[in-house]
């Protein structure tokens, strides 16, 4: 018999969801491929009512939601590290969830976490394929020219960063071509669905990711 990882992923905005999921779910099943015998993987976006809660609170509401509705047996949470590494994000944001997590009752919330932290921010991880982005912004231009040269991890405002290689592109086209003009929210979803895992592992915060969650395939039993 099949045996099965049914992750949540719960993210910070609904634009790093459409990115996210993509990445998610590949990701759980390369790690699943490592393990004996054949290992089923789904993941659920867990949304919720943030209004009120700090990210604490939200991280126990996702694990009760997504383990009481859906069943789920890991946590995939997100946060932007918003710095050039994730130090501080793991102690204000991360440890004490899974802290608070650890106090919770087994049978109403799913109690492993699998933190996905961004360095600076998810539109980082979209800078990881550079030929990628640039073929859904229909350029050529190279990589000094838009402004997308430096390592993706050390650039502060990743988002930024694309907003502004999308203007440089759209300022060379016709003004009828400019009017019908590609906005960023559109790059999350489909970079997501075609972005390979090889580029993303060049980024030490993906890495980390990864490692977080093949800890959890242990905890699970599921690799050794």
């Amino acid at each position: 018999m099949n045996r099965q990882i049914f992750a949540g992923l719960f993210t910070e905005g609904t634009t790093d969801v459409r990115f996210l999921e993509s990445v998610v779910r590949k990701t759980l099943e390369d790690v699943a491929f490592d393990c004996q015998g054949q290992i089923e993987t789904q993941v659920k976006t867990i949304e919720i009512n943030k209004l009120g809660l700090g990210f604490v609170d939200q991280v126990l509401e996702a694990s009760r939601k997504g383990f009481n509705e859906y069943g789920i047996t890991l946590l995939c949470v997100h946060t932007d590290a918003d710095y050039y590494t994730d130090s501080r994000v793991m102690e204000s944001k991360i440890t004490p969830a899974i802290n608070r997590l650890k106090e919770q009752n087994e049978t109403e919330y799913c109690k492993i976490l699998v933190s996905v932290i961004p360095v600076h921010m998810t539109e980082a991880w979209m800078l990881a394929d550079k030929d990628l982005l640039k073929s859904e912004i229909g350029t050529q231009k190279n990589n000094f020219d838009l402004g997308i040269h430096p390592m993706p991890q050390d650039i502060a405002d990743p988002k930024e960063t694309i907003i502004n290689a999308i203007r440089i592109v759209q300022s060379d086209l016709t003004r009828r071509k400019r009017n019908r003009g590609l906005d960023i929210s559109e790059l999350y979803q489909i970079i997501g669905q075609k972005i390979e895992l090889s580029q993303l592992e060049n980024l030490d915060s993906f890495r980390k990711f990864k490692e977080s969650l093949k800890s959890a395939f242990r905890e699970l039993g599921f690799l050794y």
